[in-house]
């Protein structure tokens, strides 16, 4: 078994975990839900070079001081889910897309709903922005980090009250 370095920074929507190999970031989540709970037992939780430098990022990022990321990730998932997680790193910053666009901007207009399971499984949280994905109808729908903290981010990045819990 690989050496998983890991990384804890605390942030107004919670605590991220930052686990990579030697390499590669792997998985970013909110150790609250973290989907798996073996890498928050998994050995001592050495940091890295990868995992300090997601830290720095993540926390710049929520000091309003970055608005990309510049970082080897390398999410696990099938190639649908690569090519969705793909194409959620070109929805710019402060902007927000529909998942039926998702789905068109990938040339596979039917699979909304595939892009939708896909996005629910994005290992990589904000880096790669799954939140910022909303319903046709301007609703909230789904965020593995849940709906609060995917309305704060899109309130966050654009710097104005937009998105309400109902």
């Amino acid at each position: 078994m690989n050496t998983i370095f890991a990384s804890f920074l605390s942030t107004p929507i919670g605590e991220l975990g930052i686990f990579a190999d030697d390499k590669t970031i792997f998985r970013i989540e909110f150790t609250d839900i973290l989907r798996d709970q073996d890498l928050i037992n998994h050995g001592q939780h050495k940091e890295n070079d990868l995992t300090l430098l997601a830290k720095q990022q993540l926390a710049q990022y929520f000091a309003t001081d970055r608005t990309t990321f510049n970082l080897p990730l390398a999410p696990q998932g099938t190639p649908f889910r690569q090519q969705t997680w793909q194409a959620l790193q070109k929805i710019p910053y402060g902007e927000t897309r529909y998942y039926s666009q998702q789905a068109e901007l990938m040339n596979n207009k039917k699979a909304v709903r595939a892009v939708g399971a896909a996005n629910g499984a994005n290992p990589i949280a904000i880096v790669i922005p799954c939140h910022r994905v909303i319903g046709k109808n301007g609703s909230l729908t789904g965020y593995a980090g849940g709906l609060h903290r995917k309305a704060w981010l899109l309130n966050f990045e654009q710097r104005e009250q937009v998105f309400t819990l109902d």
